[in-house]
């Protein structure tokens, strides 16, 4: 096996990963919908801080120590997708 081939190969094993990745993504926004829909249902507010903390807590502890700062970042970026979302949705369902 060549250096060419090996990086080949894991290029091929990365791109495999970001579909995954693409597909809870997905999936995790449509929950994100729905619970858009239940908090404008309740009078509730799309920023609850105290979870997303618990959430960037849990994701730097699981993560191994050196990826520790990036999990937690990968997760604070994917939250702020999942509010701005939201917010989308709850605008646009208010327009309605």
């Amino acid at each position: 096996m060549t250096e060419t081939n090996s990086l080949e190969e894991i290029r091929a094993r990365i791109d495999e990963i970001d579909r995954e990745m693409l597909t809870l993504f997905c999936r995790r926004m449509e929950l994100a919908a729905e619970v858009a829909a239940y908090k404008r249902a309740h009078g509730l507010p799309t920023l609850r801080p105290e979870r997303e903390q618990a959430i960037l807590e849990r994701a730097a502890a699981d993560a191994p120590p050196e990826l520790s700062s990036y999990a937690r970042r990968c997760f604070d970026g994917i939250m702020g997708l999942s509010r701005e979302y939201q917010d989308e949705l709850r605008n646009k369902e208010a327009a309605e």
